[in-house]
């Protein structure tokens, strides 16, 4: 359904470090830069993360949260652990299973250093 997601970032060398970290527990390359954006590609999707075009600081969207798929609970604990080691932030409650509306699910939160809300889920 979608082709890419892309976060604002204020930081273009702070953001690589982080998603370098937190991507590359989910099989991704480093990131490359395409002028003022970051780039990490996949064969289902890219992330990226952008200065703002119109020259205004980045802010993180309230209530929005960028999901990546993991493929097992060591997956979604490494991907945090890296986060959390890079710079990032734990939210919410620690890495673990939930249970909703939808099934059972293995979740951890963080924010990067720009404040912006990621999630990692295996189900």
């Amino acid at each position: 359904m979608f082709s890419h997601v892309m976060v604002g970032t204020n930081d273009l060398e702070k953001a690589k470090s982080f998603y370098d970290a937190v991507l590359g527990k989910l099989g991704l390359g480093p990131g490359f830069q395409d002028r003022h954006r970051l780039f990490w590609m996949s064969p289902t999707g890219v992330f990226s993360a952008s200065l703002p075009i119109d020259g205004q600081p980045a802010s993180c969207a309230n209530g929005a949260t960028v999901g990546f798929r993991c493929e097992s609970t060591d997956q979604v604990d490494a991907w945090h652990a890296a986060g959390v080691a890079a710079g990032g932030t734990s939210i919410e409650d620690p890495p673990g299973w939930r249970e909703g509306p939808t099934g059972r699910m293995y979740l951890a939160y963080l924010r990067d250093p720009d404040g912006n809300k990621l999630c990692a889920m295996h189900r």
